[in-house]
C-alpha cells in the first residue's frame, strides 16, 4: 500500500488505553494534525468514551508526528471569487464549542500533551483541559488576527485567566508565536519537560492522577468551575456543601485509614 493510499484508511484520531488512563491522539502529522470534519468526529468520540466508560479515570489529548496541531484545516476552506462566504459561527456551533464543552464537562481529570506545535483553536482546545504540559519543542500560537478572526474555542475565556489580560490581548492581536520555555513562566502550561523525557514525564503526572480519589478530583474540578462566578461569600458556601458531600464518600474514610495504617490507599474511582 503506497503512503497516500496509507493516510486515506488511517484514522484521524487513535485511542489508546494504559490502565485507567484513556489517550485520544490527533493522527494526521502530514497536516500537522490539523482539524477537519473526521478529526472532529474522532474527538467527539473518544471524549464518549471517557465519559461513559466509568473505568476511565484520566483523559489525555496529544498529537501524531511533530505537531499537536496547527489548528482549523485551511485547505478545506479555499474560496473562489463567486463562493459565498463560509458561516464560522455553524461551525463553532456545530463542532468547536460542542468539543470544548464535552472536555470541560468531563468528570475526570484531562490533560493536554503538547508535544508540538499548538496553534489556533487547537492550542484553546488544550487550555481548556485542567493540566497542560509541553515538550521542550513545542510552541504557541495564536493566529487568528492574520485572517481578520478572534481567538475561538474559548479562547477569549481561558487566555486572560492563564495568562493575564494584557499578554492574552498581546497573543491575540499580534499573532507572535512563543516558546515552551516562555508558556511555561507565563502559566500557560503547568510544566515543560525535554522531549526525550516527555513521554515518561507526563506518564507519571497520568498514572498519579489515576490513582488518586476519581469523584474527589471531579469535585475539585467543579469548585474551581463555581469560583469562575460566584462571589467569596457563594463560593465559601460552595465549599462547604462540596466538601460535605465529599466527605461522606467512601474514599475519604479509605484515605485517612490508609493514613492512619501507613499503607498505600485502595480507592473506588468513579462511582
Amino acid at each position: 500500500m503506497d503512503n497516500a493510499s496509507a493516510s486515506a484508511v488511517e484514522p484521524a484520531v487513535l485511542t489508546t488505553r494504559d490502565g485507567a488512563v484513556l489517550t485520544a491522539t490527533m493522527n494526521r502529522p502530514a497536516r500537522l494534525n490539523a482539524f477537519n470534519t473526521a478529526m472532529h468526529e474522532g474527538l467527539a468520540n473518544a471524549v464518549a468514551e471517557a465519559r461513559d466508560d466509568k473505568s476511565v479515570r484520566v483523559f489525555v489529548l496529544t498529537g501524531a508526528g511533530r505537531a499537536f496541531s496547527a489548528g482549523q484545516d485551511l485547505s478545506d476552506r479555499t474560496m473562489g471569487e463567486d463562493d459565498a462566504p463560509p458561516d464560522l459561527g455553524h461551525t463553532l456551533d456545530t463542532r468547536y464549542n460542542p468539543l470544548v464543552r464535552s472536555i470541560r464537562a468531563l468528570p475526570i481529570p484531562t490533560v493536554a500533551a503538547i508535544n508540538g506545535v499548538a496553534a489556533g483553536a487547537a492550542l484553546n482546545i488544550a487550555l481548556t483541559c485542567d493540566i497542560a504540559v509541553a515538550s521542550r519543542s513545542a510552541a504557541f500560537l495564536q493566529p487568528f488576527a492574520n485572517l481578520g478572526l478572534i481567538p475561538d474555542a474559548g479562547g477569549t475565556f481561558t487566555l486572560p485567566r492563564l495568562v493575564g489580560l494584557g499578554r492574552a490581548r498581546a497573543l491575540a492581536l499580534l499573532a507572535e508565536k512563543i516558546d515552551a520555555d516562555t508558556a511555561e513562566r507565563w502559566g500557560l502550561v503547568y510544566k515543560v519537560f525535554d522531549d526525550d523525557a516527555f513521554a515518561s514525564e507526563t506518564a507519571k503526572i497520568t498514572t498519579r492522577l489515576a490513582s488518586l480519589p476519581t469523584d474527589g478530583l471531579a469535585a475539585i474540578k467543579r469548585a474551581f468551575d463555581e469560583a469562575e462566578t460566584n462571589s467569596l461569600n457563594a463560593q465559601l458556601d460552595a465549599e462547604r456543601d462540596t466538601q460535605r458531600i465529599a466527605g461522606r464518600h467512601p474514599d475519604y474514610r479509605e484515605g485517612v485509614s490508609a493514613f492512619v495504617e501507613k499503607r498505600k490507599p485502595n480507592f473506588i474511582g468513579r462511582s
